[in-house]
């Protein structure tokens, strides 16, 4: 059988050799030499199915700078690579919600993406409708083979149906390494097949710490804006914008490092589960399965609504019941490290959530206990809400004081989030940099250019002399992404 679509254009297939093997399905990653077979679709190019062709070839897929389409799900087998180079552009055919999800690419257990754009000639997944609308298309799924505390049969969220390979993610190497992305921005992802079962902006499930994320933009997803189920992957230089639900979702395991983060809240939508700036659960009953979610966070920006008004209202699009939550849950058991962040515009910032879960136990509740004998830290951070920066639920009652003044995290309550921040104007999107803290004289300049911890971080984790993701000089987010509702 053939395992390798033609497409609408004609394709190059360059063969310097034949590599044959009797590999299994998710047989051989590591160090894996040249494909013996390059694979160059044509500019305009539909892509379907799997791409390849077949389990004894190491196909390598060359999207080569032009503009290529997705139909339906379209899978990275394993062993096989696909390459994609700067200024490429990936349009996703829409799928019809809550039946089939636009188009967008899942990378198989041991199948590698290269997709290394440029500041200014970024990668763009992106949709074919001339109405672009959040949902259209599936956006980027990793699945590899770091360690969860799912095991390794766990299917990933959001496919339905007998998918051509098997969905599954997890296994037990934590260096694995499912290739890169490095200047890479996804629009209009996001399908929802049932309630908690969807797919997000860029979903990475299982992805080890050999895989490079690096500058990528999830822009108007339809579910979460980055979701990362287990796995040890490390990313950096996160731009997340006008996701419906939470910006980043933490589950099953996750324990990687992230730094230089942004997630701009969309004012128009929330979603009817109530969207966070963080979500993080352990697993979905809070059970203390192994591996436990902890991720490292530093130097993490969160703009959530201009008012109270909007950050309490209940009636928002699509559903009609949406709304939002708070700048950061932790719950169901998960743990957490957040150093030198910034969070504003919710009503409530910092929760703490014992909260026992349909099908849960309340002994196995353990968010604020790890809180209180010190395994998860909040340090040096800027919390504002309308109402209170840091609460709990039910009420807290650990021996370490939350907040704790030794950890120097600074609360603000008011009506304008950002009066005591001093962001450039974080609620103007048409203002270049809205996001960057101000700069100039001692009162003028945001008080988070200063007051970073600068040692004794994580492992991996860099140092500041300020908090959020920006320093005041380095727009590390200019040029490559969008802002727009």
């Amino acid at each position: 059988m053939t395992r390798f679509n033609l497409y609408a254009a004609a394709a190059t297939i360059l063969a310097a050799s034949v590599f044959t093997a009797s590999c299994k399905k998710d047989a051989q990653q590591a160090n894996r030499p040249v494909s013996a077979t390059q694979i160059v679709p044509a500019n305009g190019a539909t892509l379907s199915g799997i791409l390849g062709t077949g389990k004894t070839i190491r196909d390598t897929i060359h999207l080569t700078g032009g503009t290529y389409l997705l139909s339906g799900l379209v899978y990275i087998d394993t062993l096989d690579v696909i390459q994609i180079d700067a200024g490429s552009v990936i349009k996703g055919i829409p799928g019809t919600p809550g039946v089939n999800p636009g188009g967008g690419l899942v990378v198989s257990r041991g199948g590698k993406i290269e997709a290394v754009g440029t500041a200014t000639s970024p990668i763009v997944f992106t949709t074919n409708s001339a109405s672009p609308a959040a949902g259209q298309t599936a956006g980027i799924i990793i699945l590899g083979r770091a360690t969860t505390n799912n095991g390794d049969t766990s299917k990933v969220e959001g496919i339905g149906g007998i998918p051509p390979l098997t969905p599954y993610y997890g296994g037990s190497v934590d260096t694995d390494n499912s290739g890169k992305l490095k200047y890479v921005r996804i629009e209009y992802a996001g399908f929802e097949l049932a309630t908690d079962n969807e797919i997000n902006g860029l979903t990475l499930a299982g992805v080890g710490s050999g895989t490079e994320i690096d500058f990528v933009e999830v822009y108007k997803a339809a579910d979460d804006g980055i979701e990362f189920f287990g796995g040890t992957v490390d990313a950096k230089h996160l731009v997340v914008v006008n996701p419906l639900d939470d910006g980043l979702d933490f589950d099953n395991g996750y324990r990687g490092r992230i730094q230089y983060a942004l997630v701009v809240e969309d004012s128009t939508r929330a979603d009817k589960s109530a969207s966070n700036g963080i979500e993080s659960d352990n697993n979905k009953f809070g059970q203390p399965l192994l591996p436990v979610t902890k991720p490292l966070i530093a130097n993490l920006t969160i703009i959530g609504l201009p008012n109270q008004a909007l950050a309490t209202k209940t009636t928002f699009a699509p559903s009609g019941t949406g709304k939002y939550g708070v700048a950061a849950q932790w719950r169901r058991s998960s743990r957490f490290e957040v150093y030198n962040s910034v969070f504003l515009g919710f009503n409530n910032g910092i929760l703490l959530d014992n909260t026992v879960p349909t099908g849960g136990t309340a002994a196995d509740q353990t968010t604020q206990q790890r809180y209180s004998d010190g395994t998860s830290i909040i340090k040096n951070n800027m919390v504002h809400a309308f109402n209170l920066a840091f609460t709990s639920s039910p009420a807290y009652a650990g021996t370490k004081p939350y907040p704790d003044g030794v950890d120097n995290n600074t609360s603000y309550i008011g009506a304008d989030p950002n009066a005591s921040l001093k962001l450039v104007n974080p609620f103007n999107r048409g203002i270049a940099g809205f996001y960057m803290p101000r700069t100039g004289a001692p009162t003028v300049a945001s008080p988070a250019l200063t007051g970073g911890l600068t040692t004794g971080l994580p492992a991996g984790l860099t140092g500041t002399t300020y908090r959020g993701a920006f320093d005041g000089t380095n727009n590390w987010a200019s040029g490559w992404t969008v802002f727009a509702y």
